[in-house]
């Protein structure tokens, strides 16, 4: 059972070093960028557990505060092909394996 304690320690160090927002491609401006991963690392702490939530609550602050046609894909492992408005994409890892993609269509 010392194995298991020990896998536990080796995990938790894991996510504590992956805690930290990692953008892996991006067109925002600046200034939306910065909002945009501060807000999607909230909300991925906020609802660690239940990644719909997390997208839900980026997705209407994203709505309220640059217009509608916001949408959030929170995930593990997915890939994607989308179509997207010019400097309204964001695609970030965070806490490790957790994938965040924000992007606006018309």
């Amino acid at each position: 059972m010392a194995g298991t304690g020990e896998g536990n320690k080796e995990e938790a160090d894991f996510k504590r070093l992956g805690s930290f927002p990692l953008i892996r491609h991006t067109d925002m401006a600046e200034e939306m960028r910065v909002e945009t991963v501060d807000l999607c690392v909230t909300a991925c702490e906020m609802f660690a557990t239940n990644n719909e939530s997390a997208a839900k609550m980026i997705k209407e602050s994203m709505d309220k505060k640059y217009g509608s046609s916001w949408h959030v894909v929170i995930g593990e492992a997915f890939g994607f092909e989308i179509t997207h408005e010019v400097k309204n994409l964001l695609y970030m890892f965070f806490g490790g394996t957790l994938a965040v993609c924000v992007w606006k269509c018309s």
